[in-house]
């Protein structure tokens, strides 16, 4: 009996170890590639899945969702003879398993290769400076050709991004003066911008004030001389109104002379012809009224020396 419990055994393990096998669940965004004998027969999709057992196998298994991959920094060698390091990531999704698993041996190793490939045929072509301002151009051409070459691999290239180009180290050294050098320049140009504005709003605001300035003398002036004709016609007015004689004019001709020759400016003196009648004038008027002083003391014409040398006779 014992011989009997001990086959019955193994027939129920070898029947779990068969269904076990038979049975086969795929995860979601997952694919299984199966062979039978050693050859591709049928992939397997997510859900659950029969297969033979101990007649089919299970080759791969291939995670359908979109990977990232970060590949190491590359030297690439520029037009200009610069070795530069970039680093690159790629996103890329298996669109179809069973090309995957035929097609190449190792998928992520030969898009890393033909990434690097690719690299270098792209920046070989640039200078420096492009290539550090060009990374849009970079992953386009990049993606294109990444993407045409794992086509029949089963493979898309979703994006492929420049993570960093690093120039040597002298380079960054010659650059990062340049940029100083470009600062300093900008700031020079600013302050140089800045100190001609201040001297065109000083020049401007100068100018604006001297032209004020000359209007208000200008309108001060003509108030002036408006008011020296306004009284110069109060005073001729008021003259011709009292009718005065030659006499008075003479003496007040006579009067205005001192304030005619005042002011530092006045080094010469021009006397007018008109001052001739003025003094006749007033001689006249003089001799009158000595005339008038002499009548009153009885002594007539007599000049006042020979009064005093008239001898008296008492």
């Amino acid at each position: 009996m014992e011989p009997v419990i001990i086959v019955l055994i193994i027939l129920v393990v070898l029947v779990f170890i068969a269904l076990i096998k038979t049975i086969q669940v795929i995860p979601q965004a997952s694919a299984a590639i199966v062979e039978r004998f050693g050859r591709y027969t049928r992939t397997l999709n997510a859900g659950l899945n029969i297969v033979v057992p101990f007649i089919d196998t299970i080759r791969n298994r291939i995670d359908l969702r979109e990977q990232v991959v970060p590949f190491p920094p590359q030297p690439v060698i520029t037009q200009d003879n610069l070795v530069v390091n970039i680093d690159t990531v790629i996103y890329y999704q298996v669109t179809d398993a069973r090309a995957a698993t035929y097609e190449v041996a190792s998928y992520i190793q030969a898009i890393e290769q033909l990434t690097v490939t690719t690299l270098r045929n792209i920046i070989g072509g640039m200078d420096l400076e492009r290539t550090l301002t060009s990374r849009e151009e970079i992953n386009a051409a990049l993606r294109g050709v990444l993407d045409e070459a794992t086509g029949k691999w089963g493979i898309r290239v979703n994006r492929v991004e420049l993570k960093a180009i690093e120039p040597p180290t002298s380079i960054q050294d010659s650059m990062e003066k340049q940029m100083r050098a470009d600062r300093d320049k900008r700031a020079a140009i600013l302050t140089a911008e800045g100190t001609r504005q201040a001297a065109i709003l000083t020049a401007e605001g100068e100018k604006q004030s001297q032209i004020l300035r000359a209007e208000g003398e200008a309108k001060a002036a003509a108030l002036r001389a408006e008011g020296e004709a306004q009284a110069v016609r109060t005073v001729f007015e008021a003259i011709h109104a009292g009718d005065p004689d030659q006499k008075l004019l003479s003496y007040q001709y006579l009067q205005m002379l001192p304030k005619i020759a005042e002011g530092d400016a006045n080094k010469l003196w021009i006397v007018p012809s008109e001052i001739g009648d003025a003094l006749k004038g007033l001689s006249g008027a003089m001799g009158n009224f000595g005339n008038l002083g002499g009548g009153s003391n009885g002594g007539g014409n007599v000049p006042a020396q020979e009064r005093r040398e008239k001898p008296n006779i008492d």
